[in-house]
């Protein structure tokens, strides 16, 4: 067969008799074995044709029908999303054993000049941080075994893993083997911070791929919500190891069931198709989906079989270079400040409520009621999200709310009007903040209006730019290079992150900068550069399939224009 005919726009002259080794050519073959290219069938041959027929069905189902046909993917999708409330849960176990004192004479040294054993500040922040440390390198981690071994080989490795890796951490010693047991857990972790965004929007169908995206959202607000009911139940045993032990012990109970769940899970048809494995591709979508006409599957998997060769044809490799050359390029640096913007907003200061409170000048009760409603609303969002510096949530039920609201609200107004009302709300209840603490000192009552504008800034985070994020990431980056996307774009929020956690304690603090309210007045410029990169670079994504994306992004479309261009059905640039 002529290798032309491989091309996009002679995808349709695919014969039937055509034997599937010479149409596998069509597919990008980089983990494909000899054995995989022995199959063969005659229901490959017009591609095209098929490929339109897949999407036309996918983009006609609504999100009621989706859920009925695609109940199994559904479920698979949050087993996958559920390996992040260990994470969640584990970061917010740490930060309240610093006070503990069998923690602290186990893990800590005894001042004379305090009569008490107290855990170095250096090996504070040294444990706290090994976690994300590794979590990083995990991120790489897990992108490399995806690409070898597919997204369930790939989470159920990690999570064996995290059995031995729990139990150092729970039997450490010495806060040496403390340290390195936080920093092995960070592996995984950083995997299952990336692995179910792009697992998810692989296996969903299209009405459905904000749902899933976002309830990752979710995962990591149920973990803290399991470790402060744990830390509750246990506060009254405080002089036995078993009061850090246990809850440590208790994270045995998720890695054997989700092993056993994601066993039985499909692999991805998308890196299936990547891989050249196309009959098993076939399987995977009438395990994901209520597809009982052999027909209608073959469509689903022409239709991936299409976008990977027109994605093929845009860049030919898939490695992390790969993200930045392009049309990728644009696709990358979407995805990483979608991330980004969740830092750049100001969540660092807003979620650093109590210490701010005490430091404008309400008491330590009023300051304590005030950080119990933003971090009841906001689920604590700094742990819930990144970096473990602080004590566990004190309510986790509004950051819920918030989410499924999100959910409504996607389905109306899509992504990118909700993205920038939150980020241009946001900087509005910063600049008042600000504006606020020039009349503190003269009229205190000033504070609690501060307050309230506290409150409605994270209000506006958990309905939009905090869920959103995850769903904006997973739809931007293309099907062959979303894993790789996927992680540089969790790094990138790590990095700023960790930028954000060391500044904002000297901007508050009276002994540093001293800013206090004023440092209202640092985040409002900062987040309205977020909201004009978001309007003239934030792409609204709603209900288009990946070919339509794929040619959007190729054509250089205005993010402004993506909602109203339309795409010809036959197009393939």
């Amino acid at each position: 067969m002529d290798a032309a005919a491989t091309k996009p726009q002679q995808l349709a002259a695919v014969t039937v008799e055509t034997p599937l080794e010479e149409k596998a050519d069509i597919v990008h073959q980089e983990n494909a074995t000899a054995e995989d290219q022995k199959d063969t069938g005659d229901q490959w041959g017009d591609v095209a044709a098929d490929a339109e027929r897949g999407e036309q069905f996918e983009k006609q189902l609504g999100v009621w029908e989706s859920l009925k046909m695609y109940k199994r993917a559904v479920f698979f999708s949050f087993a996958a999303s559920t390996c992040i409330i260990m994470e969640g849960y584990d970061t917010a176990l740490l930060g309240s054993f610093w006070a503990l004192p069998s923690f602290q004479e186990r893990y800590g040294q005894y001042y004379p000049s305090l009569q008490e054993y107290q855990v170095p500040a250096r090996w504070q922040s040294g444990i706290s941080e090994a976690s994300s440390a590794g979590a990083i390198f995990g991120i790489f981690w897990g992108a490399f075994l995806v690409q070898r071994l597919g997204y369930r080989w790939s989470l159920i490795l990690n999570l064996a893993l995290m059995i031995p890796f729990i139990g150092i951490v729970a039997f450490s010693p010495n806060r040496t083997v403390l340290l390195v047991g936080e920093l092995l857990c960070g592996l995984p972790w950083g995997t299952f911070s990336t692995l179910p965004i792009a697992y998810a929007s692989e296996i969903c169908p299209i009405s459905l791929r904000a749902y899933l995206t976002t309830y990752i959202n979710l995962c990591w607000i149920i973990g803290q919500f399991i470790s402060a009911g744990i830390i509750y139940g246990y506060s009254s045993v405080t002089v036995t190891q078993w009061s850090y032990r246990l809850p440590w012990c208790i994270q045995w109970v998720w890695p054997v069931p989700l092993i056993v769940a994601i066993f039985f899970a499909p692999e991805s048809p998308w890196w299936l198709v990547r891989s050249g494995k196309l009959e098993q591709a076939e399987k995977a979508v009438r395990q994901l989906a209520a597809v009982h006409e052999s027909d209608q599957a073959h469509k689903t998997v022409a239709m991936m079989v299409r976008t990977n060769q027109l994605e093929k044809e845009v860049t030919e490799g898939a490695s992390y270079l790969d993200c930045f050359r392009g049309t990728n390029r644009r696709r990358t640096e979407i995805s990483m400040l979608a991330f980004g913007c969740q830092v750049t907003c100001g969540l660092y200061f807003a979620t650093n409520s109590t210490y701010f409170f005490e430091i404008a000048g309400l008491s330590d009760r009023d300051a304590f009621k005030m950080s119990l409603g933003t971090e009841s609303i906001a689920g604590e969002l700094r742990q819930v999200y990144s970096l473990s510096h602080c004590p566990p949530p004190l309510g986790s039920s509004v950051p819920v709310v918030g989410t499924f609201g999100a959910w409504f609200l996607i389905r109306k107004f899509g992504r990118r009007t909700l993205y920038l009302w939150g980020l241009s709300g946001m900087t509005l209840m910063m600049l008042l903040i600000g504006i606020l603490a020039c009349f503190t000192k003269a009229h205190p009552e000033v504070l609690w209006a501060q307050a309230a504008f506290m409150y409605i800034w994270v209000a506006y985070y958990t309905v939009t730019v905090g869920p959103l994020a995850f769903a904006v990431v997973g739809e931007t980056s293309s099907t062959r290079l979303r894993n790789k996307t996927v992680g540089l774009s969790r790094n990138c929020y790590n990095v700023l992150a960790l930028v954000a956690v060391l500044v904002t304690p000297y901007m508050i603090n009276p002994s540093a900068w001293g800013w206090a309210g004023y440092t209202g007045f640092f985040w409002t410029p900062i987040c309205l550069a977020s909201w004009a990169w978001a309007y003239y670079r934030l792409p609204e994504m709603k209900d288009r399939s990946w070919r339509e994306l794929d040619i959007l992004f190729e054509r250089g479309v205005p993010a402004r224009k993506f909602a109203s261009t339309v795409i010809d059905p036959h197009a393939d640039h």
